[in-house]
């Protein structure tokens, strides 16, 4: 049986159409999270790319002015979080996302946001070694902000009992993750600063991404400590992790163990001297 028996004989064009229709028509305005490859801008200012995962990738386009809004520099391998609608571009038959929306996703994101801060901060002068304080030689009282149930404080604790048991320690407790805990951190060290109890102020926390050490990056605490009247360690994370709290303390410590030790010294080296 010939095909045309079968039904109507559609042009190249009007399937494209049919097929444009149906996807316009069944899905609505979708939200997609992927990987930019393959990006580029024609002098039209037009934006084209794909999203892609590790099993399969979807092109896209942006067209002007919305391509000129974005609030970041579209490049090879940038995970974003975008919004469009799915079409059909019918002269080469390209299945397609049309954006009206993207944004950079997750830690991306909170890496570009980090990295302008500190930028700004650093132009300042907020992080100048100069503006730094000295430790005090020996140790009397010691205020350790961080949470009262997490791994960092115990290995304080530990490290601090062991090389000097005389030091007085004071567990100021706060959330070291979350919506609010950097404002609590901020109030916490301004109390502690201001009380005159303390010689020295400890800001601790164990390891975690970018986004469970964000606190830590909050302006309003990396001022707090720059302003505070006595010296500030900070000992966030793990040796590799760096938070705008280390730059503006006057000292910065690769783990809260570490920080311990460089606070106070062996109670052995004091009997030999």
């Amino acid at each position: 049986m010939d095909s045309a028996d079968t039904g109507e004989i559609l042009s190249p064009s009007q399937l494209n159409t049919l097929a444009r229709d149906l996807l316009e028509g069944a899905f609505p305005l979708v939200w997609v999270e992927g990987e930019l490859s393959g990006v580029s801008r024609p002098a039209s200012g037009h934006l084209y790319f794909c999203l892609k995962d590790a099993r399969a990738q979807v092109r896209c386009a942006m067209f002007r002015p919305k391509s000129t809004w974005l609030k970041f520099a579209p490049r090879e391998g940038v995970r974003v979080l975008a919004r469009g609608r799915l079409t059909l571009y019918e002269a080469r038959g390209d299945y397609q996302l049309v954006l009206d929306h993207m944004e950079e996703a997750g830690e991306g994101a909170l890496r570009r946001a980090y990295e302008e801060l500190k930028a700004r901060l650093e132009a300042e002068g907020l992080f100048d070694a100069a503006r730094k304080r000295p430790l005090p030689a020996y140790l009397r009282r010691l205020a350790v902000i961080t949470s009262p149930s997490g791994a960092a404080v115990r290995d304080v604790l530990s490290v601090l009992a062991r090389r000097f048991p005389l030091v007085e320690v004071e567990v100021l407790p706060v959330l070291v993750q979350g919506s609010t805990a950097a404002a609590q951190i901020t109030a916490m060290l301004r109390k502690a600063a201001a009380s005159g109890r303390y010689d020295t102020i400890l800001l601790a926390r164990g390891g975690g991404s970018l986004e469970d050490l964000w606190a830590f990056n909050d302006e309003a605490l990396a001022r707090a400590i720059a302003a505070a009247d006595v010296p500030v360690v900070s000992a966030i994370g793990h040796e590799t992790d760096f938070s705008l709290s280390d730059f503006a303390a006057d000292l910065r410590a690769p783990t809260p163990s570490a920080a311990a030790e460089l606070l106070v010294p062996h109670a052995d080296d004091l009997s030999r001297r």
